[in-house]
């Protein structure tokens, strides 16, 4: 039924969730599972020139350990394959999953403060307004929450 999963991954708690969640979910019907980081290209050019690089650099770094921990956690029981992309996130993650034809997306979110809590975050919000598969998105647990 599901034989290949592409899992969104910004490094984030809420993504590390999804990430764990998404493996034991591949694992269970023995899928292939794409862990995709997406480098925000409009972060880094709406930022100040002098620190563009240093910036470039940095999400770069976290793009490479947001893979790395959906590797640990892939812990060669199941087939991974990295890719990082550039672009607008949203837009970046539904075209990979058309592209490697995958049957869901899965994908961390956070609540938005307030009275709008329910509500996804934007990437999370726009990849399931648009996406060609289904959407399975993992909330963060409050500290407090039992897993």
């Amino acid at each position: 039924m599901f034989d290949t999963v592409v899992i969104a991954t910004d490094g984030s708690e809420s993504a590390a969730r999804s990430v764990e969640t998404a493996v034991d979910f591949a694992r269970r019907f023995e899928a292939e599972v794409h862990a995709l980081y997406v480098i925000d290209t409009d972060e880094i050019e709406n930022s100040p020139a002098e620190i563009r690089e240093d910036l470039a650099t940095a999400i770069k770094s976290a793009g490479d350990d947001a893979l790395a921990f959906a590797e640990d956690e892939a812990g060669g029981a199941i087939e991974l394959v990295t890719a990082v992309r550039e672009g607008d996130p949203h837009t970046e993650i539904t075209t990979y999953a058309d592209a490697v034809d995958a049957d869901v997306i899965a994908m961390g979110t956070r609540g938005r403060d307030g009275d709008h809590a329910f509500l996804l975050g934007s990437v999370a919000e726009a990849v399931v307004r648009s996406a060609s598969q289904p959407v399975l998105t993992v909330r963060q647990l409050e500290d407090a929450e039992p897993a």
